[in-house]
């Protein structure tokens, strides 16, 4: 018998940081083994912030092969987290099936995000789980036309196939399907992934204005990397 739950549910997408197969498009800048360093510091701030007591925290791993080394490195941040593994052909396959999996086990609503994003505000995260009690689909919005989070409270596949993935359309064809469908969405401030050299010096030079002028770092441990 399934047992409800009133909790909701929030879903990292990650992968190992295997060298050579993360974070490919920093390579030439940081070497194999730097970019998958980086990644696993941008794993952990990712899950040290949204390690909270008020939602259950997944990982969805994207090889079952890596499962374990994933588990190791998340126990030192967020012991609870609980693991699942990713499952399709692309990006929207494998997101409507963690949200079939996850919103079958009773949640009110689950939310997914990616790991590249270290320095997104958790204020963010927070938004989007309680929105997703009275919205159909809450979005980030990324700056390279794409989007950093959803949040859904029962799984739509028509929002997530077919999609050109990786592409700057993505954002604006998703809003699209979901007007077609008349959908209440709910759009959160925007923010930008890290997964370009470009994007990167952003991330660095944000990082640095926030260290200069005494601010908190949002990921002490890509701060670190990177200095």
């Amino acid at each position: 018998m399934l047992v409800m739950k009133a909790r909701h549910a929030l879903v990292h997408f990650a992968r190992a940081p295997v060298p050579g197969q993360t974070k490919t498009r920093l390579i030439p800048g940081l070497g194999a083994g730097g970019a998958a360093e980086l990644y696993r510091c941008f794993l952990l701030d990712g899950l040290a912030r949204d390690c909270d007591e008020g939602v259950d925290l997944l990982i969805a791993v994207a090889e079952r092969d890596h499962v374990e080394t994933v588990r190791a490195l998340a126990e030192n941040v967020c012991p609870a987290a609980d693991l699942i593994v990713q499952s399709g052909r692309d990006l929207g396959e494998r997101m409507a099936n963690a949200f079939a999996e996850v919103l079958g086990r009773g949640y009110a609503g689950a939310v997914i995000l990616g790991t590249d994003a270290p320095s997104l505000p958790g204020d963010r995260v927070d938004k989007a789980l309680s929105l997703c009690d009275h919205r159909d689909l809450v979005l980030g919005p990324a700056l390279d036309g794409g989007y950093y989070l959803i949040g859904l409270h029962k799984v739509v596949p028509a929002l997530l196939l077919g999609i050109a993935w990786g592409t700057p359309g993505v954002l604006v064809e998703t809003l699209r399907r979901a007007q077609a469908m008349g959908a209440k969405v709910s759009l959160l401030d925007p923010w930008y992934d890290v997964d370009t050299p470009e994007a990167l010096a952003v991330l660095r030079s944000h990082l640095t204005a926030l260290h200069l002028a005494g601010e908190p770092i949002p990921c002490p441990r890509t701060w670190e990397f990177l200095q």
